[in-house]
C-alpha cells in the first residue's frame, strides 16, 4: 500500500494565484477602501521619489483616502499582528503536516493493514474536496480570527483525544477515521481565514514580501513535518498528537494575540450559505484571466503527480530503496522552499502571464529528461529546480488572489483555487497507474512531458490569458 501522496511537496502544489493584463467589465477587481487608502501613499511617493515633499505628499494622500491621521508604514518585520498571525499559522501547520504522516503510520503499524491504513490517509484528505466551497463561504461571514482560533482548540481536543485513545490501548479504526475526517476539515477552514486575513494586517505594498513569507513557511512545514510525524510514531503511537496538541495550543495563544479586524464588515440582509457559494462561483467564472491560470495549474498538478508515481516505480524497477524517493521528493520540496523565498522578487518583476508561459516551459524541459535518468540525485536536481518554479508561482498567485478578489469575496475565492488544484491532483496517481502499466515508466514519462508541453502552447495562445485585470 502506498502512502498518500505528499502533496505539498509537489512542484506544482497549493493555491498559484496572481497575474496582469487588460480590463474589461468583467474583470475589473473591486478594490476595498483599506487597499485604496494603501495605494495612495504609493502613488504619493511614485511620484515625489527622493525627496522629502513627496514623502510628505505621499503621507497627507494617504491619510485623506483612509479618511483619518497618516500612520507610518513600518517593515514588514516589525508589524506585530502579521509576525503573530504568521508564526501562530505556521506552528498550526507543522502540526497538521506530521499528524498528516502520523495518522496512516499509527494504523498501518497497529493493524498491519495497508487497506485500514489507506482508509485513514483518505478521510484525512476527503475535506479538501467536500469543505472547501462552504468552507470559503463561512469564512467570508464569519470573524477570521474566531474561526482560526476555534479551528486550533478543536484540532488540539482532536490531537489530545488520540493520543489519549493510543495510550488506552483500546483503537477502533472508525474513532480514527471520524478523527482524521475532522482534523482535515478543521485545517481547512484554519488554512482559508489566514489567507484571507493576510491583506487585513499588511499594506498593499507589502504584499509581495508577506505572501513571500508566507510560501516559504509552507514549505518549509512540509519538509519539517513529514520526518516529525514519522519519527514521533517512531519512538510511540501517542507521540506525534501529543506535540501536535501542544503545537496547536501554542498556535492559538499567538493568534489571540492578533488586533482589529481581519476582514470589512458585511452590510445588509445576509443571503443563506448556498447563495454565498454561488455568488462565489459565479464571481470566479467571470474572472476570465484567472480560469484560465486555474486550468493551467490545474492540468500541471495532475501531471506532477504522474510523474511522481513514474518516478518512484522507475526507481524501484532499478533496484533502488524508499530512501532515494524518499530524497527526489525531499529535494523537491528544498526547490520549493527556495523557489518561495525568491518568488517575491519575480512577482515584482514579471506578470503572471509571462510567469505562467515561462514555467510551463520549464517544466516541459525538465520533464524530459526524467524519462531516461534514474539516477536519484539527477532526479533529485531536476525535481527540484521543477520545485524553485512552483515555488515561485504560488507567490505570484498569493499577490493576485488578494488584489484581484475583494475583501467579502477572498475566502470563496481561494477555496474555489485550492478545490481546483487539489481537486485536480487526485486524478493524476489513478491515470498514470494505468498508463505505466500499459507502457511502462520512460513512455509514461515522455507522455506527461509532451502533455505539459501542449499546456504551454494552449497558455501561450490562449485569449484570456493576455487579459489581466490588475492592468486597470
Amino acid at each position: 500500500m502506498t502512502p498518500p501522496p505528499k502533496t505539498v511537496t509537489d512542484p506544482a502544489v497549493l493555491p498559484w494565484h496572481q497575474a496582469e493584463g487588460t480590463t474589461n467589465a468583467e474583470d475589473t477587481p473591486d478594490t476595498g477602501p483599506a487597499e485604496r487608502a494603501t495605494a495612495a501613499p504609493k502613488a504619493g511617493a511614485d511620484a515625489g521619489s527622493g525627496s522629502r515633499a513627496g514623502a510628505e505628499d505621499a503621507a497627507k494622500a494617504g491619510a485623506e483616502a483612509g479618511g483619518g491621521a497618516a500612520t507610518e508604514v513600518v517593515p514588514l518585520r516589525r508589524n506585530r499582528d502579521f509576525s503573530l498571525l504568521w508564526g501562530g499559522a505556521g506552528l498550526s501547520l507543522l502540526a497538521g503536516r506530521a499528524t498528516a504522516v502520523a495518522y496512516p503510520l499509527t494504523v498501518l503499524w497497529l493493524t498491519g493493514s495497508p487497506g485500514d491504513a489507506g482508509l485513514v490517509g483518505t478521510a484525512l484528505l476527503l475535506p479538501q474536496l467536500l469543505v472547501q466551497l462552504p468552507g470559503g463561504a463561512l469564512v467570508d461571514r464569519w470573524d477570521r480570527r474566531r474561526i482560526m482560533l476555534g479551528a486550533g482548540l478543536g484540532q488540539a481536543l482532536v490531537a489530545g483525544a488520540v493520543a489519549a485513545l493510543l495510550l488506552s490501548g483500546h483503537v477502533w479504526l472508525w474513532a480514527l477515521l471520524a478523527a482524521a475526517f475532522v482534523e482535515g476539515t478543521l485545517g481547512v477552514l484554519h488554512q482559508l481565514a489566514e489567507r484571507a486575513a493576510v491583506p487585513a494586517v499588511v499594506p498593499a505594498g507589502q504584499l509581495p514580501a508577506a505572501l513571500t513569507g508566507n510560501e516559504a513557511r509552507t514549505r518549509g512545514a512540509a519538509i519539517a513535518g513529514q520526518p516529525l510525524g514519522s519519527g514521533l510514531v517512531a519512538l510511540g503511537a501517542s507521540f506525534p498528537y501529543v506535540a501536535a496538541l501542544a503545537g496547536q495550543l501554542a498556535s492559538v495563544a499567538l493568534l489571540f494575540g492578533v488586533r482589529g479586524k481581519l476582514q470589512t464588515e458585511r452590510t445588509g440582509p445576509r443571503p443563506d450559505l448556498l447563495a454565498d457559494v454561488k455568488e462565489g462561483l459565479v464571481w470566479m467564472w467571470r474572472q476570465h484571466f484567472l480560469r484560465a491560470v486555474m486550468a493551467a495549474v490545474a492540468v500541471s498538478n495532475v501531471l506532477f503527480q504522474g510523474l511522481n508515481l513514474a518516478v518512484m516505480t522507475g526507481i524501484q524497477e532499478n533496484h533502488g530503496s524508499q530512501f532515494e524517493i524518499g530524497l527526489v521528493l525531499s529535494l523537491s520540496g528544498a526547490g520549493g522552499l527556495v523557489g518561495a523565498l525568491s518568488g517575491g522578487w519575480w512577482a515584482t518583476r514579471f506578470s503572471l502571464r509571462a510567469l505562467v508561459l515561462g514555467g510551463l516551459a520549464v517544466w516541459t524541459v525538465l520533464m524530459v529528461p526524467v524519462a531516461v535518468l534514474r539516477d536519484p540525485f539527477a532526479l533529485g536536481a531536476l525535481f527540484a529546480a521543477s520545485g524553485y518554479v512552483g515555488g515561485v508561482f504560488n507567490v505570484a498567485g498569493g499577490v493576485f488572489m488578494v488584489r484581484v478578489a475583494p475583501d467579502r469575496m477572498r475566502g470563496r475565492a481561494n477555496s474555489l483555487a485550492m478545490l481546483v488544484g487539489g481537486g485536480a491532483m487526485a486524478a493524476g496517481p489513478v491515470a498514470a497507474g494505468f498508463a505505466l502499466e500499459a507502457f511502462g515508466p520512460t513512455r509514461t514519462v515522455l507522455g506527461l512531458s509532451a502533455a505539459m508541453g501542449l499546456t504551454a502552447l494552449l497558455a501561450l495562445f490562449s485569449p484570456a490569458l493576455r487579459r489581466n485585470p490588475l492592468d486597470a
